[in-house]
């Protein structure tokens, strides 16, 4: 486990090009306006797809780098679809935003759908690490958002993220707590790292040190997948 920690902190060290690659720096300026968000309206396909999943997150979801059909959404589709599922994955996510900024696009990104979506996965935090935000902040856009699923009647799964050591065992330990703390109140799934199996290889980061590459998204979909399927049959 320290060897993990030790990993996810090497990698959170080098982070901060997440920040660069968003909006800006600034959390007023990680305000998104409803049309800067990743809807997908205008390729909405002909016939719905049965299951409705909303990928809702930072540049890690939005497949920052990656062709289109390169990045988080795609690949889960059609890693789901291949195991006989009739599912589409929303790409809801935006580079740069923080919990905040999540939070106040949420509602909007909802309203937008043609249908309901069967699950969400909210993956937000990591920025909010990087600009040295309070977790109870955090936790309490995190709750803020999963209580809006929880109101709709939306299930959620959680893809977590990990405070690196270095900013201390109490902020660590205060932010960690967070995901695992939330699934457990709402009766939510849990996926604890996103990142899980890409941090600290090389082959599997683009240039930048930070994003997943290609074959980086297709180990995290390779991973995170069944945890998925599980989500879906409740």
């Amino acid at each position: 486990m320290l060897n993990r920690f030790m990993t996810y902190g090497f990698c959170f060290a080098i982070l901060q090009l997440l920040i660069a690659c968003g909006p800006a720096s600034s959390e007023n300026s990680a305000t998104v306006e409803p049309q800067q968000t990743a809807v997908e309206n205008s390729d909405q396909p002909a016939t719905e797809a049965k299951t409705l999943i909303l990928a809702f997150g930072d540049s890690l979801y939005a497949g920052y780098g990656l062709a289109p059909n390169e990045g988080f959404a795609p690949e889960l589709q059609k890693a789901l679809n291949e195991t006989g599922q009739d599912v589409r994955v929303h790409n809801a996510g935006v580079s740069g935003d923080t919990t905040a900024a999540g939070l106040r696009r949420m509602d909007f990104v909802l309203d937008s759908l043609n249908r309901k979506p069967d699950l969400v996965l909210l993956g937000l935090g990591g920025n909010d690490l990087l600009r040295g935000l309070k977790p109870s902040e955090t936790r309490a856009n995190m709750e803020a958002m999963v209580q809006k699923l929880s109101d709709r009647g939306i299930p959620v799964m959680l893809t977590g993220m990990l405070a690196p050591p270095n900013l201390g065992k109490e902020f660590s330990d205060q932010f960690n707590i967070i995901y695992p703390a939330l699934a457990k109140k709402y009766e939510a799934d849990l996926y604890p790292f996103f990142m899980d199996g890409v941090v600290g290889r090389a082959d599997l980061i683009l240039p930048d040190g930070i994003h997943p590459n290609a074959e980086g998204i297709d180990v995290i979909v390779e991973r995170i997948a069944p945890s998925v399927e599980l989500a879906l049959q409740g």
